[in-house]
């Protein structure tokens, strides 16, 4: 039963927002022609990071947990989270949307990202001999520039809103990726590579590496929403 852990909790990740997907007031189904695009164009882009700091030992995957099918030197529940993440995570945000109407972080969005900005940048750039604390604050400013140019602070609030409640499903999944409830982690970092700084077992990192994957994940869905949006039935965010 071990092997099948990780796949396990992908699908856990995924079958309430799947199931709840055809819910009359969300309507998050009605979304896919948007979502479903989001998610691929992300999940190449991470799926390239993650195959190269596997081949370059930054992190590895404990097979004790895994079915043993793999798709290049990734297990097939890596190229899973992938999908059922942001799914989930996207779900959290539409419904966080729909419940929520005003934009309570709206004020606060613009002057957060500018500080988050720079302080990834700072980060990345004073540890450049760490490739997972590097690479990934430097990535996380860079998206985070990116939306602010694209969007200027329309969603921003919307997404600070998200990441934050995305943080308690995320830090019990992670948990048990890095072995907080279980005897071995699923995932294995080298320690060389981040700052060997972690919440519980989850490190630092991770937390950042999150915050882009969603971010970058509700870019391209808010840009692929926008063009097929119908404005009689556009829901005003304010």
């Amino acid at each position: 039963m071990e092997k099948y852990l990780y796949l396990l909790l992908n699908i856990m990740t995924i079958s309430f927002p799947l199931i709840r997907s055809f819910e009359p007031k969300i309507q998050y189904a009605k979304k896919w022609h948007a979502l479903l695009p989001a998610i691929a164009i992300t999940a190449v882009f991470f799926l390239i990071w993650d195959y190269y700091f596997t081949i370059i030992g930054v992190w590895s995957f404990n097979p004790t947990y895994l079915t043993g099918l793999y798709i290049g030197p990734l297990p097939i529940e890596e190229w899973m989270f992938f999908i059922t993440v942001p799914f989930a995570c996207i779900f959290i945000y539409e419904v966080l949307n729909y419940f929520i109407e005003k934009d309570l972080l709206a004020k606060v969005s613009t002057p957060l990202t500018y500080i988050l900005i720079l302080a990834f940048l700072a980060i990345g750039l004073l540890h450049l001999d760490k490739w997972y604390t590097a690479v990934n604050f430097i990535i996380a400013a860079i998206m985070l520039a990116a939306h602010f140019k694209i969007y200027k602070n329309r969603f921003l609030g919307r997404f600070y809103m998200a990441y934050l409640v995305h943080l308690i499903p995320f830090l019990l999944v992670n948990g048990i990726l890095t072995g907080s409830f279980i005897e071995e982690p699923v995932v294995l970092y080298n320690n060389a590579e981040n700052l060997a700084i972690r919440i519980g077992t989850i490190p630092v990192e991770d937390i950042v590496y999150s915050m882009t994957l969603l971010l970058m994940n509700i870019t391209l869905y808010e840009g692929f929403l926008k063009r097929k949006t119908n404005p009689l039935n556009k829901k005003a965010y304010a």
